[in-house]
């Protein structure tokens, strides 16, 4: 067997594994299982379109940590985890979507194979691939287990970003940089929504020789409503053409190796409506009053409050946080799920953290975003993409 496709260090990977151990500990936990895939592919590097049926990867305190998943995605887990094949337990296929049996059954049984089916296990309640049916399978099959509330805990040990992540994450702002350049390049009246996606997912995915590298698959897909439809921030597209007189917002975002660079920008085909040149100016000058915020030692709220503050001066109130943290994700959302650029939220910004700097605006009859993607730093932040900020105009 050829050795693994792994796009960090084994070292970098053991650090992981230590540093979430050690938040175990604090948590009196003896066992994690894993189930958020950004989170499997933070601790083992597994990658791969299977998180449709259950799978995780499972964390001791002392022993190497195994993936388990369907037997037949058990190849991919040999060929992106740094583990080895004795690592690697795939179930059989009878126990996919069966109204008889439960994947979780079958792990319950591995783990008691392996002695691990007591002590304290931590699982992780609230997200989107641990299901009701998957917690009650094993809380019946492991008996002499405690289990725990561990959601979040491998987010929050995601938080801070190594040089190889900031590195991919520099490379999908390189990719976002020329989607939006396409979007710009192609954008007119008449053009068919559906095909102006296809152009941002074909400036999205190609290998480019100049830089060396292609882009990979966001966890969302592009946003682009237009007109009243933009008041509904997440709106897909369909096959109508773009009309002038009108303002569509492009949420999209370059990603690497799993790693997200989010970009919105709003787009306007005409002259722009006095209330666009209106809101674009209370944003970028709250965008410029949350950015000076964005530096180590200072909280999540003080970026959040400094916006918010220029927009109450414009007489605007947003209701919704204006950020959260970015990285390695999959569908479907790209955020990590920990803190978010909101008043109340007092985290403490530390360097290499990254987030996405979110300041749209939505009211009943249009929206309007104009977004950054950041690293916070000591003296302030880095954009992780060089695009306009600005609202883009088209006659």
């Amino acid at each position: 067997m050829a050795e693994p496709k792994l796009h960090f260090s084994r070292a970098e990977f053991q650090q992981r594994i230590d540093r979430t151990r050690a938040e175990m500990v604090r948590n009196g936990l003896d066992l994690l299982i894993v189930t958020d895939p950004s989170n499997m592919n933070w601790l083992t590097g597994y990658d791969g379109w299977s998180f449709y049926v259950h799978q995780c990867v499972v964390l001791p305190l002392e022993d190497p940590p195994f993936w388990f998943g369907r037997e037949q995605d058990g190849n991919g887990a040999l060929r992106t985890c740094f583990m080895g094949e004795s690592q690697i337990i795939g179930y059989p296929d009878h126990y996919v979507q069966s109204s008889v049996c439960h994947p979780m059954d079958y792990l319950s049984a591995q783990l008691a194979d392996r002695g691990m089916d007591g002590g304290n296990i931590g699982v992780e309640m609230d997200n989107y691939w641990f299901t009701a049916a998957a917690y009650g399978s094993l809380q019946k099959h492991l008996p002499n287990a405690n289990f725990g509330d561990a959601n979040g805990l491998v987010n929050w040990q995601r938080a801070i970003k190594s040089d190889a992540e900031l590195t991919y994450m520099r490379q999908a702002g390189r990719i976002v940089e020329r989607m939006h350049q396409r979007i710009f390049d192609k954008v007119e009246p008449g053009l068919r929504k559906s095909d102006l996606v296809a152009d941002i997912y074909d400036a999205a995915l190609r290998y480019d020789a100049e830089t060396g590298f292609g882009g990979d698959y966001p966890a969302i897909v592009p946003l682009l409503p237009s007109g009243a439809d933009a008041a509904a921030p997440h709106l897909t597209w369909d096959d109508e053409p773009m009309r002038p007189n009108e303002g569509t917002f492009f949420e999209i975002a370059g990603v690497v190796k799993r790693y997200h660079c989010p970009l919105s920008r709003t787009v306007f085909l005409g002259k722009p409506t006095p209330a666009f040149l209106d809101v674009e100016k209370a944003v970028l000058e709250g965008m410029a009053a949350g950015l000076e915020q964005a530096k180590v030692g200072n909280t999540c709220e003080d970026i959040a409050n400094a916006f918010f503050g220029v927009l109450r001066t414009h007489g605007i109130e947003k209701n919704s946080r204006t950020g959260y943290p970015i990285g390695v994700s999959y569908p479907p959302d790209w955020g990590e799920r920990t803190m978010s650029l909101r008043p109340g939220d007092r985290s403490e910004l530390k360097e290499n953290m990254t987030f996405h700097f979110m300041t749209g605006l939505w009211t009943k009859d249009w929206g309007f975003e104009i977004t950054e993607s950041i690293r916070i730093g000591h003296n302030g932040p880095e954009c992780l993409a060089n695009v306009p900020r600005k609202m883009l105009i088209k006659d």
